[in-house]
């Protein structure tokens, strides 16, 4: 996966990566150069006292170094550049993916899992792409060049190499297999930590009123410890490279010092060689040491990888058709015909046989037990999910083969849990409809009866919304969505759970208020208190999955007993009638 996601995401940048690999064989064949004319310097410049010798190779050397140092720079300036938009297309290429998930994949991944990947995760795939540019590029070049050096110097010494290399190799390799299964294990915990730090600040409320503060402390801190020990051991492992890698350096350096001597003293080697020889196989193990740097981070980039390839990988169950409706004739209606829904994996489904039919101006209520299925139902409709059996039809066309643009504009969605963005009121209003002028905004805020409370804030319109919408209360996070679908001004309005943070007298004062704004388009309301819904149109009852009751207040109070116990446990004899 890693070398797949390489290969497609730099292929832009193909200039870029042969501009770095051709500045670094420059560097490098400069870097080779210099021991060869170190070596006729000590041979011949200072054998013999020829000090003009020694000025001109000297100074050659010094054009080479600077030559090297500039090849050097740009092959590092081209090889950031590869690496950075590397990570900024993977990081574009995950977001279009996840936005394009139904509600199924983003429960699958998970919201810590799906930040980590777009985060950490491309990260490590970036950070080993700049490395590869301005090491592992440089290493090979430099091992190879070297040993052919090495042996233009002096081929009796070259049994060390044929000893050294290969013992360095087999070493890497024994450490790195060891440390796979230890990066793995360690992205996993991070997500862990995520998931964890994630669910601690946003239910910090319920924390500190059940006074759950040392228990959630120990629950981060037992995940923390275990990603902690995980990362340890990888460490001990890398730690445990060098070390080795120094070993063997410094023992093939001496050995290079020992063998040489003998050479030298029966007269088949140069003291000049004998250095050039010790400088190449220095260069030798370093770019074995530079490889395994390399080497290390592979692994755990090869497991970022694969997790960003699962992601890209994974198709939305909610598709766009290949030929989309892109017009419809007619204007705001639902309808559902025989439509089920049941979960990946599950037993039973959550949706059996559901058909109705809501038209302009009607109000069409659901209602029902906790887990009975509402707000499945209406997620089918904007296509959060897809239905497993029998259709969904918005304006007459089946939502599977419209245009998922031509469908989105077409509804207002107020969710079960209203999420509000960080900004500001307005901007938070404008995200349906960002050419909605003030005035346009003051009227939702009107009907929604959020007026007052906007009024009150000291910036008005432009008072600081918090991510969230943490920094106010979730009656008033209701209002604002409500405003929010109002100032789009769609055809079909969703509201699920809308009014259950609000108070009777709020709550009637919003419904009489959306009455004449809404009276041309379709609503749809699930609610749990019969209150709310008494003056719709249709109302349908549902118990675990299917509809048992449908039809006004009056005769479902009189018909469907699963109605008559809801409204009995909520309204006195007097209020139902």
């Amino acid at each position: 996966m890693l070398i797949r996601l390489m290969r497609t995401y730099l292929r832009p940048y193909t200039s870029w990566l042969l501009a770095v690999i051709a500045l670094q064989l420059l560097s490098t064949i400069a870097q080779l150069y210099l021991p060869n004319l170190n070596a006729d310097i000590i041979d011949s410049g200072i054998a013999k006292g020829d000090t003009g010798y020694i000025l001109r190779t000297g100074g050659w050397m010094l054009i080479i170094s600077l030559a090297q140092i500039a090849c050097s720079v740009a092959a590092t300036y081209y090889g950031s550049r590869t690496a950075m938009s590397l990570g900024r297309d993977l990081r574009a290429a995950i977001f279009r993916r996840v936005s394009d998930f139904s509600g199924r994949e983003v429960a699958r991944f998970g919201a810590p899992s799906l930040i980590t990947r777009d985060t950490n995760d491309v990260q490590q795939v970036q950070t080993l792409v700049a490395m590869t540019c301005t090491m592992m590029v440089t290493a090979p070049i430099m091992c190879i060049g070297s040993i052919v050096m090495a042996l233009r110097e002096d081929v009796g010494l070259s049994w060390l190499l044929g000893v050294s290399v290969p013992l360095l190799a087999v070493v890497i390799a024994i450490v790195i297999q060891r440390m796979v299964p230890q990066f793995r294990l360690m992205q996993s915990r991070i997500d862990i930590v995520n998931r964890i730090l994630r669910e601690q600040i946003g239910g910090i409320r319920v924390v500190r009123a059940f006074v759950r503060e040392p228990v959630e402390t120990q629950r981060f801190a037992t995940a923390n410890v275990e990603l902690t020990d995980t990362a340890l051991q990888a460490g001990r492992l890398m730690a445990l490279m060098f070390p080795a890698v120094m070993l063997i350096l410094y023992v093939s350096s001496a050995a290079v010092m020992w063998f040489g001597g003998l050479r030298i003293e029966a007269g088949e080697m140069q003291i000049g060689a004998l250095t050039a020889f010790l400088i190449y196989l220095m260069q030798i193990l370093m770019s074995v040491m530079m490889a395994t740097f390399m080497l290390i981070m592979i692994p755990r980039a090869a497991v970022c990888a694969d997790r960003i390839g699962e992601v890209l990988e994974t198709e939305s169950s909610v598709a766009p058709p290949p030929h989309p409706v892109r017009s419809v004739s007619a204007r705001a209606q639902v309808e559902f015909r025989n439509v089920g829904f049941q979960y990946p994996g599950a037993a039973e489904p959550v949706l059996r046989d559901i058909s109705f039919r809501v038209a302009a101006g009607e109000t069409f209520a659901i209602i029902g037990s906790t887990g009975a299925g509402k707000t499945t139902l209406v997620s089918l409709i904007p296509r959060l999910f897809d239905a497993t059996h029998g259709a969904v039809l918005v304006d007459g066309v089946d939502v599977r083969k419209l245009d998922p643009d031509l469908l989105w504009t077409r509804i207002g969605l107020v969710p079960q849990r209203p999420y509000l963005f960080s900004g500001t009121v307005a901007s938070n209003l404008r995200y349906g409809n960002p050419e909605a002028t003030d005035d346009e905004l003051w009227a939702a805020l009107e009907v929604a009866q959020a007026r007052d409370f906007v009024k009150a804030m000291p910036a008005g319109l432009a008072a600081p919304i918090a991510q969230g919408g943490t920094n106010v209360s979730g009656g008033q996070r209701q209002r604002l969505a409500i405003a929010r679908a109002l100032v789009r001004k769609p055809e079909i309005y969703l509201f699920d759970e809308s009014f259950s943070a609000l108070d009777l007298g709020t709550d009637a004062r919003l419904r009489a208020a959306l009455r004449p704004v809404t009276r041309d388009a379709a609503l749809v309301i699930v609610a749990q208190r019969v209150s709310t819904i008494m003056s719709a149109e249709q109302i349908a009852v549902l118990d675990n999955g299917t509809i048992v009751g449908l039809g006004r207040h009056e005769n479902l109070v009189r018909s469907c007993p699963t109605y008559a116990e809801i409204v009995e446990s909520q309204l006195s004899a007097e209020e139902a009638a």
